[in-house]
């Protein structure tokens, strides 16, 4: 009786591992014809703020590069609202088979989760990282009549006028208010913040006078600075921006520490198959190396971003604990 009991189990588990190594064959099968017909469809890349601000013209031209490498249609749409919560809320309950994507700057990624109680996602586990594209400066520009010439200048001027000034952003919740309150306040300084619903929505006010000053991302402000219709205090990066050398960097100033790039990058849904995720990291690979993509980014005052794919979420953990500090410290919200 013990023998044929052991026979019998031994025959029933050999039959499971059969299954089990079946079903193992079958899903790689499938993970294969599935990469093999990726895509399959148009790709929608989604960006969670209003056309033609920095993240959304970066955007379209990591876009226009992958049509040309994929062969298929790829476009934008923009799904701006909540501080870009909205857009990358969507991008991470969409199906996760590649043909849905999110191309986001940092402020939806890293700093939603600390500006909002109730976030419908969650950064480190509803998102996996395709790559990172693109890092620029910001700028503090102001509207070409105020009678500043420097940082030190505008904050006298501001100090004497408590509450007076105004600074405009494409939200609450956007970079650009986010960024822009640490930076204001960091320099002890009162300003009024005026939201619309995108950066390019600000600019004509400020070169038309209504607004004072904005903390914005270089590619969308420099062609404004070099037109001599607005004008630029000091920039966020480390070193002096190429396109801007007379201005100074804001820690040069000595006024404020304030050391930050703007990056921009690519996520598709957690639970994209692994080899989908491979062959669009490929793909993005390409287009950094291609060399209309990368003069375009630099003549927009950008520079190319490379993190290797191992490195990734290390580098996410990073900048969501760093910026997680500042936004408390200097308590910033969006509710």
């Amino acid at each position: 009786m013990r023998r044929w009991y052991r026979r019998v189990r031994n025959a029933r588990a050999w039959r499971e591992g059969c299954c089990a190594i079946a079903a193992l064959q079958l899903c790689a099968a499938a993970a294969f014809a599935q990469v093999q017909d990726y895509p399959a469809r148009p790709i929608r890349v989604i960006v969670a703020t209003g056309a033609g601000g920095g993240t959304d013209l970066a955007g379209r031209g990591v876009v226009k590069t992958m049509s040309e490498q994929l062969r298929v249609s790829v476009f934008v749409e923009n799904r701006p609202g909540a501080g870009s919560a909205t857009g990358t809320d969507y991008v991470a309950k969409a199906v996760p088979d590649g043909h849905t994507l999110l191309f986001s700057s940092g402020s939806s990624i890293v700093m939603n989760g600390f500006l909002y109680k109730n976030l419908p996602y969650d950064s480190l586990r509803d998102f996996v990282a395709v790559g990172f594209v693109t890092a620029y400066p910001f700028m503090l520009i102001t509207r070409a009549d105020l009678p500043v010439s420097s940082l030190a200048e505008f904050v006298t001027y501001a100090k004497e006028r408590p509450g007076k000034l105004t600074y405009a952003s494409p939200g609450v919740g956007s970079v650009q208010h986010v960024w822009g309150t640490i930076l204001f306040r960091s320099l002890g300084l009162d300003l009024l913040h005026v939201p619309y619903k995108a950066a390019a929505a600000a600019h004509p006010d400020m070169i038309a006078g209504r607004i004072d000053a904005m903390f914005d991302n270089m590619s969308a402000s420099l062609k404004f600075v070099e037109a001599g219709r607005l004008k630029a205090l000091a920039v966020s990066a480390p070193g002096r921006a190429s396109q801007l050398p007379n201005v100074p960097t804001i820690n040069e100033t000595g006024l404020t520490k304030f050391d930050g790039e703007s990056w921009m990058g690519m996520f598709a849904p957690a639970g994209t198959p692994a080899p989908i995720i491979d062959s669009l990291r490929n793909m993005l690979v390409n287009v950094v190396r291609d060399p209309e993509f990368a003069a375009r980014i630099e003549r927009g005052g950008g520079r190319i971003m490379t993190i290797e794919p191992q490195h990734q979420q290390q580098f996410l953990r990073q900048e969501i604990e760093r910026w997680g500090r500042l936004i408390t410290q200097y308590g910033v919200t969006a509710e």
